[in-house]
């Protein structure tokens, strides 16, 4: 499967939800709608574990991923993710960072080879 960076540098191709969505799992829902569910405290639903990754532009999008900031704000300028910003890093995404900085380490690595 290819590595697909979402705008934030979370690696969509990673996440249980594209996972289960490319292979159309639903076992892996179930256990994902779990695991969110619990992690987040929200009630979480398998038939919600559906995502074609957040640089999709006409796909199906987990729920958190059709709100999320630096997706607004990354695909109307049509880059690859937020390496690929003039910007880059900006107030968002450092906030966001903090929290997956993973994330940063991996769109850090981009930013270094472009």
């Amino acid at each position: 499967m290819e590595k697909i960076i979402g705008y934030c540098g979370i690696v969509c191709s990673d996440c249980p939800a594209y996972i289960a969505t490319m292979v159309n799992d639903d076992e892996a829902r179930i256990k994902a709608a779990e695991m969110w569910s619990k992690e987040f405290n929200e009630q979480i639903k398998p038939e919600d574990i559906n995502c074609e990754g957040c640089n999709s532009k006409n796909g199906v999008l987990f729920s958190h991923c059709s709100v999320c900031e630096m997706r607004k704000c990354g695909l109307p300028r049509n880059i690859n993710n937020c390496a690929y910003c003039g910007e880059y890093t900006c107030q968002k995404l450092e906030a966001f960072h903090k929290m997956v900085p993973d994330a940063k380490s991996t769109l850090d690595v981009i930013k270094n080879t472009i």
